[in-house]
């Protein structure tokens, strides 16, 4: 589940500041990870390998090199992009109804639905309840962060007070273009529950029928959205920082996206919409720490679950010490690529994502600092002990 770690006015919905901690280039030493495919397995095509190195054997500049992510040259990208948001400007809703046609091959009527009039979904028991837990974990730890207004008189006669106000109306941007991701309406929508925001537009793409996805539906209804825009792209992006008849304008705009998203984003920012963004989202990433105490079974489960987010996701391990049964890792992370809906996007992703050897925890960490991941996960023996030793890493996950 992805996570809105650092929150600041500036950047979010109102003035929370906080770090999330949750405890519960090519080089002569290359080695390529072949993995075999267990008997039995969904898609024996699949290939699951990953480069390997070993910190002890690198130069300072080899290591270095690694904490390189791929670049995108938005330029071409900005060309594509540049003359939806001018459409969708001009021409509001008819431009969204018909890049929506075109891209998404769906034929609407109207794109936006206010939630209050919509019928609850209906999905399964297990499932809504799956949801309502992942709701109250969300909203008890960002409630936690509500800034308390604080008062000080730092001269005689002068009285300053630091105070927060929410964004009026929030923008969120939650993916569907290759799976449905209610998590992200979650995580985004909360937050903006909790600060108070009055307008909350959620912009997703719609089902093959023109619906909306029903997952994401009981996701926004339990966290307060208000509008639902049933467009993705950067069609959707421009529609909430132009507004258009029926989609409110809006202030700030948050979530994830590809490089057209990305891209709207960024346009508009500098743009006459005057409409701010939580920052230009890059691919997935995660970094595992794992030593001989770790289960196989749950060091490629969390490296896979950010591997199938799409073919530009890199995942890094960091094995520490030589008694680690890699073989084993080895074995499971084919083992569970193979049986993923999404195996194809995580094996492309494992292509370019590589498995360090580390002495000890100290090497570990001091290289995890350097690559600074999205998601760091600490799978060892007393993890917590180690906490104080990481600096960089927007989300802390200490098992």
């Amino acid at each position: 589940m992805d996570t809105q770690a650092w929150l600041f006015k500036s950047s979010c919905f109102g003035a929370y500041t906080t770090g999330h901690i949750r405890t519960i280039g090519a080089s002569k030493n290359l080695k390529f990870w072949g993995l075999p495919l267990p008997a039995g397995t969904k898609n024996n095509s699949i290939r699951c390998s990953m480069k390997s190195y070993k910190l002890s054997e690198l130069s300072q500049t080899e290591v270095d090199s690694l904490k390189a992510r791929p670049r995108i040259d938005f330029s071409s990208i900005f060309r594509v992009v540049q003359p939806i948001v001018d459409d969708v400007r001009s021409r509001g809703d008819g431009a969204v109804i018909d890049y929506t046609k075109m891209f998404d091959k769906v034929v609407l009527d109207k794109i936006v639905e206010f939630v209050a009039d919509l019928p609850d979904p209906e999905i399964d028991l297990s499932v809504r309840e799956a949801f309502d837990v992942a709701y109250e974990n969300i909203y008890a730890f960002h409630v936690a962060q509500k800034s308390v207004e604080k008062k000080v008189e730092n001269m005689k006669g002068v009285r300053c007070k630091r105070v927060a106000r929410s964004i009026a109306s929030v923008g969120l941007y939650v993916p569907g273009g290759t799976a449905v991701l209610p998590s992200t309406a979650l995580m985004l929508s909360v937050p903006a529950q909790i600060a108070g925001c009055k307008t909350v537009v959620l912009a997703t793409p719609p089902s093959h029928d023109g619906t909306i996805c029903k997952e994401v539906l009981y996701c926004a209804k339990k966290a307060g959205v208000t509008h639902i825009l049933k467009a993705g792209g950067a069609q959707a992006i421009s529609a909430m920082a132009w507004g258009t008849a029926s989609c409110p304008k809006v202030e700030k705009i948050f979530g994830p996206g590809n490089q057209y998203v990305t891209a709207a984003k960024m346009l508009l920012q500098n743009s006459e919409a005057m409409v701010s963004i939580d920052m230009p989202a890059g691919p997935s990433e995660v970094l595992v720490i794992a030593d001989k105490h770790a289960n196989p079974v749950h060091i490629a489960a969390d490296l896979l679950s950010q591997a199938e987010h799409g073919p530009d996701s890199q995942v890094v391990l960091v094995i520490v010490g030589d008694d680690v049964d890699a073989r084993a890792i080895e074995k499971e992370i084919s083992k569970q690529c193979q049986s993923l809906p999404r195996g194809e996007f995580a094996s492309k992703a494992l292509g370019h994502s590589f498995t360090v050897f580390a002495r000890d925890m100290v090497e570990a960490i001091s290289f995890s600092n350097l690559y600074a991941p999205e998601h760091l996960i600490v799978n060892v023996k007393d993890a917590e002990q180690w906490e104080g030793l990481i600096e960089n890493a927007v989300e802390r996950i200490l098992c």
